[in-house]
């Protein structure tokens, strides 16, 4: 495994990940697992299927706790679900989950203002304001508002993820493949939005995507993951000086090289 030498970081990391292990009974889902990620920047996190890549934005969010090594939060040790400060962390995440996990008997503005409807932080009135102006930004309607997510195309829910996933203005946005499932162009607008979002209010933001073409021109930072571990980790303008096999064979597509496929059962939805 080879790292590109990058510059000194001048800012200090929001976003620190030291050596981190997750395990589930036989199965190492993440194998020492490091990243450093300063205030406003990105990261694209690419690799095959069962690389660890959801799980990792799992235990950043605090839904799984470390078996080894530690998860800080601008200086805030979160390694363990039941860390002093990691109910307070809760509140300062916006994440959109793989399968969108939106609520099939809410309403999609209901949906996007969840957490402000349950805490009391926005009445009823307020919080449908608040969702159909984020619904414009991902190119909704103002009338899918009433609508449940079983009246929606499965783009559509993604795009709904996305603006619940920015509704409290996160200091810290994860998004577990913003743009599956959408055409080229609104998936170029999704991405133009999550950089104006961290640009404009300073949110760090890490990203899984499958688009390469993405991952290249959107991201500051990439890193590339296979079987738990990562295999690069760097500043995007680098990755063509790379020379790391790992790499090149994710970033070209190609069925060649030391990712191989695999065969027989396996538990994506836990371990992609």
């Amino acid at each position: 495994m080879t790292t590109p030498e990058t510059s000194s970081v001048t800012h200090p990391a929001l976003i620190s990940v030291e050596h981190l292990s997750k395990r589930f009974g036989s199965k190492l889902a993440l194998d020492d697992v490091s990243l450093s990620l300063p205030k406003g920047e990105t990261l694209a996190i690419i690799g095959p299927s069962a690389a660890g890549k959801s799980v990792l934005m799992k235990c950043l969010v605090g839904i799984y706790g470390a078996d080894a090594g530690k998860i800080i939060l601008d200086g805030d040790d979160v390694s363990q679900t039941n860390a002093p400060k990691r109910a307070a962390w809760a509140e300062r995440i916006g994440m959109l989950f793989q399968q969108n996990a939106l609520f099939d008997s809410l309403k999609v503005w209901e949906n996007i203002c969840f957490r402000q409807i349950e805490l009391g932080t926005l009445s009823r009135k307020d919080a449908k304001e608040h969702a159909v102006h984020l619904l414009g930004l991902v190119g909704l309607a103002a009338e899918s508002a009433d609508l449940t997510p079983g009246d929606l195309s499965g783009g559509m829910q993604k795009r709904v993820g996305v603006a619940r996933a920015i509704s409290t203005d996160p200091a810290i946005l994860l998004l577990d493949n913003p743009t599956a499932g959408l055409d080229p162009v609104l998936s170029n607008h999704i991405e133009l939005m999550i950089g104006k979002i961290a640009e404009q209010r300073g949110t760090t933001v890490i990203s899984i995507t499958n688009d390469m073409q993405i991952a290249r021109t959107r991201y500051q930072n990439l890193m590339m993951m296979h079987d738990g571990k990562v295999y690069w980790s760097g500043k995007t303008h680098d990755i063509d000086d790379a020379h790391n096999e790992h790499l090149t064979q994710m970033l070209n597509g190609s069925s060649q090289g030391p990712i191989t496929m695999r065969t027989g059962k396996r538990e994506d939805h836990v371990f992609s």
